[in-house]
């Protein structure tokens, strides 16, 4: 299926230095921002208080939500596990309290509004649990980098596979920095987002480098810009599909999905829309400013004497 019937000839690359210079802007502001602002990490990361609750039947998250914070509970989060009667709810730990207390109050609460809710169980994530879960998050990002990186290198050309390279960091901090300006709650579900961000912004990059890599061969006349662009305008059709038919699905979750998945979400709609710039416009403009040219693609001919000649 395609989005359009023609070929389209857009200039995609006459834009790439002024592109460039924005991205290198709001990338320096995420930077500044995560220095000194950081994060605001879940409770996944931080450790808390978890209780787990029952009702006699099916309850809404949002009725949860609306009881705790009547009681004046603040910085929590609430969703169900196992069936729609059972909730658990996560409360960042505060300081000077006893954190069973914290649990107690929360059981409280909702006892108050409903007394035929059922304790389960409190249970208490320490610092450390949370800590640990921080530094495996940090190196499977590390980890999935490189071995990204490795990839592309035996898949393309270097030149272009900086490009491609340069455009999944460049996807990570972007999405990572609009957590932080906004202080928006970062936990293991956003995590997952950011992952699933690399390999969707990979995917849409490798598409469109195995078209400039075709075009490089097939192409007799043309600068490298204008190749370039011919192999973007030649995938532009799919790429709209793609990213279009994924940011539907990425909104339904967003609109329909509740709190407990609206940080998942947001991760995925941002890592989405900068993927798809950055395929074009970092990945394709980085390459192109790294020389990528005809010579890198030819294929070498065997002569007479068996030595391998450039065509």
């Amino acid at each position: 299926m395609e989005f359009f019937k023609r070929t389209t000839h857009i200039d995609f690359l006459k834009s790439r230095k002024f592109a460039i210079a924005m991205s290198l802007v709001v990338l320096a502001a995420a930077v500044a921002s995560f220095a000194i602002r950081g994060l605001n990490m879940g409770l996944d990361f931080t450790g808390g208080v978890v209780v787990e609750v029952t009702y006699p039947r099916a309850v809404t998250t949002e009725t949860v939500r609306k009881v705790l914070a009547a009681a004046g509970i603040k910085e929590f989060t609430a969703q169900h596990f196992g069936s729609p009667q059972d909730i658990i709810v996560r409360l960042r730990p505060i300081k000077g309290e006893v954190a069973k207390n914290q649990g107690d109050t929360i059981v409280s609460a909702l006892k108050a509004a409903n007394p035929k809710v059922v304790e389960k169980q409190i249970s208490i994530v320490g610092p450390q649990v949370g800590g640990e879960l921080r530094n495996q998050g940090a190196l499977a990002l590390i980890v999935t980098l490189l071995l990204i990186f490795v990839y592309l290198l035996i898949r393309f050309e270097w030149r272009l596979a900086l490009g491609a390279v340069a455009a999944t960091v460049h996807d990570v901090v972007f999405t990572v920095g609009i957590f932080s300006f906004t202080h928006w709650q970062f936990n293991l579900d956003v995590l997952a987002a950011v992952l699933a961000v690399l390999g969707y912004s990979v995917n849409d990059t490798v598409v469109v480098f195995d078209r400039i890599r075709e075009n490089f061969k097939r192409m007799r006349r043309g600068e490298p810009i204008e190749i370039m662009n011919a192999a973007i305008n030649q995938t532009l059709s799919r790429t709209i599909m793609t990213s279009g038919m994924t940011l539907l699905v990425v909104i339904a979750l967003l609109i329909v999905g509740g709190a407990a998945l609206r940080g998942f979400s947001l991760a995925l709609l941002i890592g989405i829309i900068v993927g798809t710039y950055s395929s074009i416009y970092i990945a394709s403009a980085t390459a192109l400013m790294l020389g990528v040219s005809r010579q890198h693609f030819a294929t070498k001919k065997p002569s007479p004497s068996g030595e391998e000649l450039q065509p």
